[in-house]
């Protein structure tokens, strides 16, 4: 079974707290949110793979996680960087609730 774990630059993740108003602790915790929605982030996946997670926090916050995926398969382990987190934007947060709710387009 594999296991996951979560890493992110210390100094962007101080930036982003500035910035957005959410610490890349709280973004984690949308990890565990099993309403959460994924997509792959076509735009800014020319260097590395990135997907953007929607899903609500630990603190019952509608986030938008934008992070990227690497196994380690000797240790059998996924790591999740985060990269960036905000608050959702109205409309992000409607998709997510009304998806949520079973209503997703």
């Amino acid at each position: 079974m594999m296991e996951i774990d979560f890493e992110w630059d210390e100094k962007k993740n101080e930036i982003n707290q500035k910035k957005h108003g959410v610490s890349f602790e709280e973004a984690k915790s949308c990890f565990e949110d099993e309403h959460a929605r994924v997509f792959f982030d076509v735009e800014h996946s020319k260097d590395e793979d990135r997907s953007i997670l929607i899903g609500l926090s630990s603190e019952l916050r509608t986030l938008i996680v934008v992070y990227t995926e690497r196994v380690n398969g000797d240790d059998d382990l996924i790591v999740n960087r985060i990269i960036s987190a905000r608050k959702a934007t109205k409309k992000e947060f409607q998709y997510y609730w009304n998806a949520r709710k079973g209503d997703e387009p």
